[in-house]
């Protein structure tokens, strides 16, 4: 029924010619107008074009030029770039057609993520917990105007290959009020440290799993989850791994940022992951870094926050120690190359609430974390105690803390949430001396101690602080050993 359309071979090569030629060049949705771009280190610029068509692409007196390559792909790098506050255009041209991104100043990126408490928003838009000390910060926050911190939301959409958003916005109006308060306090705090932009990239997706933030092929390359990566269909812990990964983190690779800071296992707790939350923080870690093709990217926790899951109507029945092994886990997990982690068990004021109210706070100490670790602030403290070592003398064991300058009580009460056990394995309540930067802890009942549990329950606010007034983070004695896996 096509026997009268007869086109020639060259007639069709012309016209296959025009269209590479005509093909339209386009950005990925991560590169806008009003972005930040990260400093001191190559810049990559990428996008699609005509097959074979040459891209150039000027910014900053420096001006790259590349071929797009037969799927029409191409990508340069811009050279290391010096922190500006100053406005500056980008223009990228190709076969006749230009696009002109206007307002982008260069600073510090970072990319925060995770479920609903890294989520949770500037502006309330749910149900919580009012602060019970002193006034909403971020409510106060909300007719802020900073244009030197500038906005990237990812939206909750896993409809096609690259993020759905509405670009980089500076800091203000309804941009500001449906970000991470999380986000915006950590990027307040290091932009007035530092007094160089900041840009957030912001993913995350209240009550999700670690699973689907982490692809496949992360865990196809790990020995502890060879049975069930390679089962079809593929479901890790009951659902799909890399489902939100593919469509919310992949497509911002390879955006030049300085790390990624992460507020995420709440929903792990709830599945009892334990230990194993520890293996899937090192595959989502090493498969984000290998796709921004840097394998020493910091990653930077937020250990999660005592709550009552036991009152919780769960598939799966929890007890009192069911978040304590996921915090266990996230310790376990520092062992991870680069990574850290603030704690947070002083800032809930409702046990029942997961969505303790202060990420004013939360977003503080991560940016002191931040400024410790890669900015130079080296005495800038950011986490509380942490069990370092014990030594059993007579019917005492004596505990020494990393992170231990000021060791004390933070209401001048003995050390609470000490429990601890002879050879019979049975824990009872302990009492405590503060010596210096250790801890000796011993109990009337327990004549040959053999180890020790502090904060070792869901709802556990220790009152075992450091100078900085941070909280102990939990731990036993008798953990489980978690070794890093070599990639």
């Amino acid at each position: 029924m096509f026997s009268h359309v007869k086109i020639s071979l060259s007639t069709l090569f012309v016209l296959l010619i025009t269209f590479y030629a005509n093909a339209q060049l386009k950005l990925p949705n991560v590169i806008t107008s009003n972005m930040v771009l990260q400093q001191q280190q190559p810049v990559p610029v990428w996008g699609w074009a005509g097959k074979g068509a040459t891209v150039s692409v000027q910014f900053g007196g420096q001006e790259k030029s590349t071929k797009a390559d037969e799927n029409g792909y191409w990508k340069i790098s811009l050279s290391s770039l010096k922190a500006s506050a100053e406005p500056a255009q980008m223009t990228i041209i190709s076969a006749g057609q230009t696009i002109t991104l206007n307002n982008i100043l260069v600073g510090e990126v970072w990319l925060c993520s995770g479920q609903s408490n890294m989520e949770y928003p500037m502006k309330k838009g749910y149900s919580r917990t009012p602060p019970a000390r002193g006034a909403d910060s971020a409510a106060m926050e909300l007719s802020v105007n900073n244009p030197q911190i500038r906005l990237f939301n990812v939206k909750r959409d896993l409809s096609g290959p690259d993020v759905v958003t509405t670009g980089w916005q500076e800091c203000k109006g309804e941009a500001l009020e449906q970000f991470s308060a999380l986000g915006y306090f950590f990027a307040k705090n290091i932009q007035n440290k530092l007094q160089v932009p900041i840009g957030i990239l912001f993913t995350s997706w209240g009550g999700t799993q670690i699973e689907p933030w982490t692809p496949v092929s992360a865990y196809l390359k790990m020995p502890a989850f060879k049975d069930e990566a390679t089962k079809t269909p593929k479901l890790m812990n009951g659902v799909e791994p890399g489902k939100i990964y593919n469509s919310m983190v992949k497509p911002l690779a390879p955006y030049a940022l300085k790390g990624f800071l992460w507020y995420q296992g709440e929903s792990n707790v709830v599945t009892e992951d334990s230990i194993r939350y520890a293996d899937k923080m090192q595959a989502l870690i090493e498969s984000w870094r290998e796709a921004w093709g840097n394998n020493k990217l910091p990653f930077y926790d937020v250990m999660l926050a005592p709550h009552y899951y036991t009152h919780r109507k769960d598939k799966l029945p929890h007890n009192s120690e069911t978040l304590p092994l996921i915090w266990e886990a996230q310790t376990a997990a520092l062992a991870i190359p680069n990574t850290e982690i603030v704690t947070v068990s002083d800032l809930v004021d409702n046990l029942d609430d997961i969505h303790p109210s202060y990420k004013w706070e939360v977003g503080r100490r991560m940016a002191a974390l931040v400024l410790s670790k890669k900015y130079g602030y080296k005495n800038m403290e950011f986490t509380g105690p942490r069990f370092k070592s014990m030594q059993v003398k007579g019917d005492k064991i004596v505990l020494t803390f990393t992170h231990s300058k000021g060791l004390k009580t933070s209401d001048g009460q003995p050390v609470n949430w000490l429990t601890i056990a002879g050879n019979d394995g049975k824990f009872v309540d302990a009492k405590a001396e503060i010596e210096g930067d250790k801890v000796s802890v011993s109990s009337p009942q327990v004549t040959e101690p053999k180890q020790v549990r502090l904060g070792w329950n869901e709802i556990a606010e220790p009152n075992l602080v450091n100078g900085a007034g941070l909280p102990a983070v939990p731990f036993r004695t008798d953990h489980t050993k978690w070794a890093y896996q070599l990639p």
